[in-house]
């Protein structure tokens, strides 16, 4: 078994985030002996199975994952892949969270690295300066440790009142006066939600089985499929099985592996025709919820939702959209799926074209008069989700509103970051409210966001958009071409203009250089 060391270099913690989602655990040491044994050489015991500093947190697994890496490149810590994964396992089992502790920021296990947070001004200035704010909400610790936290910060980082722009304040009387109480209250290491989770903590062993799954992936589309689980271990490890296909015919197709985290956080790695991609979900009470995304592009993800068969749920009606006086083919993917399906008033299904338990497929027809509104979609005694029905597009919306795109490749190691951008059209009700309508086809293009951006020609430089709402930057490294030899960042706004109507939205786009730090939690 190779023994890993990992060196201080700009690929460490993506190695080690790679590692978190390779589930094949062959460990020699069960969990509590490679605490010991890995550990117990600068953690100190104190009795009752508890160690200085490691008993005192609980976090996700890519948070044990980080302190572990942490030790590896900072303290020298010798571990193989196989035992980290071992001990992330164990610990993540042992000290994590409960689901209703990571509910509002599970976007950072997922990589939606697009997510403008909505943190309160003192944790955004104090600790979302430097990374998220949602990495500090997914761990938790007393009072006590979040004080070690703040001194480890300030010893490891000296210029880190210079780097988070606090010369204007008194950060550490802040951090320490301040901070710490609050994040003790807000984050306390004893909750009675991690206490009942324990408890009620289901077996991996009720996974295995046959799941319906819905998708949409930015400037793809809707996907759905049925995905099986099988070969559930004592360790909590999983064959992987996925069988699916894109509304536009495309496969979606694969298999893989996967481990659960403390009952209910799912990791796997599913080869999907050439392409690996990582599955970052909850899953509770037979569903599953997240995302799906590649491993060497995490941009490049979708929108996951999954019900075990044997729970009869009507997840999505794709699309979920269709225009008064048209008619559309919709399919209605869920679990258990029986009877006649009912789409509102209005809607009249025409022709049933396919019709299984996991998908029910039909030609519909909405009238000329239909009310311009959400209509809840049924299907034998099930109901959930909505299918609009819209007259006219008030407004476009580009979505994401705010994006970042980052150069690469040209001769380096580190590829590029696409922006990937879908129009997101807008009506009105009967009632003159406001109505999302869904994604339409679009025209895409880019100009400069501001006078800046015009003179300094970033859309000549900063990258190309292609035609399906994709935007490929630039190349990394000095371009001699641009004033000053910089390199081909840029600040763009992102047009969409509608196929049908013509109809305009803007976004914003900023290009920038590449992330060498790329750690599991940004």
């Amino acid at each position: 078994m190779r023994t890993t060391r990992l060196r201080r270099h700009t690929s460490s913690l993506a190695l080690i985030a790679a590692a978190l989602l390779c589930t094949q655990v062959q460990a020699k040491e069960p969990g509590a002996d490679l605490l010991q044994s890995k550990c117990m050489g600068c953690h100190t015991a104190e009795g009752n199975d508890s160690y200085s500093r490691i008993s005192h947190q609980r976090k996700t697994p890519e948070g044990w994952l980080m302190s572990i890496g942490r030790m590896q490149v900072m303290h020298g810590l010798q571990i193989s892949d196989d035992d980290r994964r071992t001990l992330v396992k164990y610990l993540a089992d042992k000290q994590g969270l409960a689901p209703s502790e990571t509910e509002g920021v599970r976007y950072a296990m997922e990589r939606r690295l697009n997510t403008v947070e909505q943190f309160d001004e003192k944790l955004s200035q104090t600790c979302g300066r430097c990374h998220s704010g949602a990495r500090v909400a997914l761990q938790r610790r007393p009072a006590k440790e979040w004080e070690h936290l703040v001194n480890f910060h300030l010893g490891q980082w000296p210029s880190l009142e210079y780097q988070a722009l606090s010369r204007d304040r008194d950060w550490l009387e802040i951090a320490l006066n301040e901070m710490v109480p609050e994040l003790a209250k807000r984050f306390p290491l004893d909750n009675p939600a991690w206490t009942d989770w324990q408890k009620t903590r289901p077996k991996p062993e009720v996974l295995v089985g046959r799941w319906a799954f819905s998708g949409h992936m930015l400037s793809k589309g809707d996907v759905r499929g049925e995905m099986t689980l099988g070969s559930a271990q004592g360790d909590g490890t999983f064959k992987v099985e996925v069988n699916g296909r894109y509304a536009d015919g495309t496969p979606f197709q694969g298999s893989g592996s996967a481990i659960l985290y403390n009952g209910f956080e799912w990791r796997g790695n599913v080869r999907i025709g050439d392409t690996t991609m990582r599955q970052v979900f909850a899953a509770l009470d037979g569903e599953m919820k997240g995302r799906m995304f590649e491993a060497e592009h995490d941009e490049r993800g979708l929108d996951f939702t999954a019900v075990k068969e044997g729970k009869a749920r009507l997840l999505a009606v794709q699309p979920s959209f269709i225009k008064a006086g048209s008619e559309a083919e919709l399919t209605l993917v869920g679990s258990g799926l029986s009877g006649k399906p009912d789409l509102g008033p209005g809607i009249e299904v025409t022709q049933v074209l396919e019709s299984s338990a996991n998908q029910v497929r039909v030609k519909v027809r909405a009238a000329a008069d239909a009310a311009p509104g959400a209509r809840e979609v049924s299907q034998g005694g099930l109901k959930g989700p909505s299918l609009v029905v819209y007259d006219k597009v008030e407004e476009v919306k580009v979505v994401p509103a705010f994006s970042i795109a980052r150069i690469g490749e040209n001769g380096g190691s580190t590829p590029k970051v696409q922006g990937r951008f879908e129009a997101e059209a807008w009506g009105k009700d009967a009632k003159g409210q406001p109505l999302r309508i869904g994604y339409l086809p679009a025209q895409w293009s880019v100009e400069p966001y501001n006078e800046k951006a015009k003179e300094d020609e970033d859309v000549k430089f900063a990258g190309q958009m292609l035609e399906n709402g994709i935007f490929m930057p630039g190349g990394a490294g000095p371009n001699p071409e641009r004033r000053m030899m910089t390199n081909n960042a840029g600040n763009l706004k992102v047009i969409a203009q509608l196929e049908d109507g013509g109809q305009k939205g803007e976004g914003h786009l900023i290009v920038t250089v590449q992330r060498w730090n790329n750690p599991p939690l940004p």
